[in-house]
């Protein structure tokens, strides 16, 4: 289980979400990356070093700090698609290889290089800039039916990564919620909410979101 490539983000024009600026378009970077706890969502601040969320309602912050998705899932998009996808291309920051990142426990830990750790918090939920910078009318619903989302990851422990670091897992929760099953409850499957209760690491925000949907 390694990291393939660090991806840092490239602002440009976002004419899909009435927003000035994205950084979606994240691109591989050579050399370390410095990694550590960015501030409250809110600010756009995120995990690495670099760069930066400009939708800062929904994205970024203590809990986004960080966006890991698999090269495997990527190379089944690419035969979907019928090109090219570069690391980086969904807005990940982490590109990896043999990690199970949808399969990961909702507060599983990453020990990444010899210094950063890094906690699963949620699964990205998709959204119309997602759609527009991919140009695939209806992705959204494809993205969502597929249940392969990659795993937002808040920083435990800060240092720095690079490409080729090796992935460990130092720590997995004594539950079954996973980013996978998370996605399906929030997403297509409302009736899996329940069983997210279970998932302290949960960021506090979403806990509130469950807890609304499932009173209701």
């Amino acid at each position: 289980m390694k990291v393939l490539s660090v991806n840092v983000g490239r602002p440009r024009p976002n004419p899909w979400k009435g927003l000035t600026t994205t950084g979606i378009d994240k691109r591989p970077v050579e050399g370390p990356v410095a990694v550590s706890a960015p501030g409250p969502k809110g600010t756009g601040e995120v995990g690495l070093a670099g760069d930066r969320v400009h939708d800062v309602k929904h994205h970024g912050g203590f809990d986004q700090a960080v966006y890991a998705y698999a090269r495997e899932n990527l190379d089944g998009w690419e035969a979907e698609f019928g090109r090219t996808l570069t690391n980086g291309v969904f807005g990940e920051n982490l590109t990896t290889l043999g990690v199970d990142v949808n399969g990961a426990l909702i507060g599983e830990r990453w020990r990444i290089g010899p210094d950063v750790v890094l906690e699963v918090s949620c699964a990205r939920i998709p959204c119309r800039t997602f759609q527009g910078w991919l140009e695939r009318a209806g992705w959204i619903k494809r993205f969502t039916e597929a249940v392969v989302p990659g795993a937002y990851l808040r920083v435990i422990e800060p240092g720095e990564i690079r490409a080729d670091d090796p992935v460990q897992i130092v720590h997995r929760p004594g539950h079954d919620v996973t980013v996978a099953l998370f996605f399906r409850a929030m997403t297509r499957e409302p009736e899996l909410l329940p069983r997210l209760s279970v998932a302290d690491a949960l960021p506090q925000e979403d806990r509130d979101l469950i807890r609304r949907r499932t009173t209701a």
